[in-house]
């Protein structure tokens, strides 16, 4: 494959989604490009041109795991470490999103896991959503803060 034809494909690619550099990298693993000056120089290219910003794809990424996947931050910090997406990148970020906004999310998943529980006792159940609320990646203040309003 030509360099040309390299850059043909990564910059309708990037231009399709949002894409990180990571995503770049297993392309070009994919089609066996070794030769480390080309990679370089592509990716160069891309970030130049701005068909890959590490932020810009931080921040949509952030936004789409929470509201449609209804991940906590620490399940989206996971992903976007595994993205090879620089910590301080992204922890801005989160910053911008209140605690709010995470309980927001969290209370209706915990709702709706508590009907489809099965549990002996009332401490068995609660032990139950505050470790489904962890799997999801939200702390477990912001679950025991949302079981106690339910509670009140």
């Amino acid at each position: 494959m030509t360099e040309e034809q390299i850059l043909s494909k990564l910059t309708t690619f990037c231009a399709r989604g949002e894409h990180c550099m990571a995503d770049v990298h297993r392309k070009m693993d994919l089609w066996k490009i070794e030769d480390e000056t080309l990679r370089k120089k592509v990716c160069r290219y891309l970030l130049d041109e701005k068909f890959i910003d590490e932020e810009r794809y931080a921040r949509a990424f952030i936004h789409d795991k929470m509201q449609y996947n209804k991940w906590g931050r620490r399940k989206v910090e996971q992903a976007l470490y595994m993205k090879r997406i620089p910590r301080d990148v992204y922890e801005p970020l989160f910053d911008e999103v209140g605690d709010n906004n995470y309980e927001e999310i969290l209370r209706p998943l915990l709702r709706d896991k508590a009907r489809s529980i099965k549990a002996s006792s009332d401490y068995e159940r609660r032990m139950k959503l505050i470790r489904f609320a962890l799997q999801r990646g939200f702390s477990y203040e912001q679950a025991e803060h949302c079981l106690s309003e339910k509670n009140k």
